[in-house]
């Protein structure tokens, strides 16, 4: 993949979790996305219920991750999935971060909400929403 971006995710569409990366390519016949590793980027976590949502916040914490290099055919899927369309305003937008990975700085396009958008929902303070997940189930 020549042409190929990365993404960071941190929710459900990490490896094993309702929109696995991966599961979501093969259903649309789209490369398989490639692991580039864990990672954490600078965020708050919030507990939305049936999944999360991070608000960029630097310097306040981190929010835990997966970076994966992906097919730029893939970014409209992700798109779908997390309900974000052109000129609509949603929960999620997308955005592009830095983010250190395996020693190594990538621009990822990341699915974050917005900060208004927390208000009365709880922090998940270990910032690892597989953890958290599996801790409450």
């Amino acid at each position: 993949m020549s042409d190929s971006l990365h993404t960071f995710v941190y929710g459900t569409l990490r490896a094993g979790e309702v929109n696995d990366l991966r599961r979501a390519a093969a259903r649309h016949g789209l490369p398989a996305p490639v692991l580039v590793g864990e990672a954490d980027a600078e965020g708050l976590l919030f507990d939305f219920g049936g999944y999360p949502g991070m608000v960029r916040a630097i310097g306040q914490g981190y929010v835990r991750g997966e970076v994966y290099r992906i097919a730029p055919a893939l970014v409209p899927v992700l798109d779908e999935i997390e309900e974000v369309y052109p000129g609509q305003t949603g929960l999620f937008v997308r955005e592009q971060v830095a983010v250190t990975c395996a020693g190594e700085i990538h621009d990822c396009i990341v699915y974050p909400v917005a900060a208004s958008a927390v208000a009365g929902r709880p922090r998940i303070e270990s910032g690892d929403w597989v953890a958290h997940r599996l801790a409450r189930a």
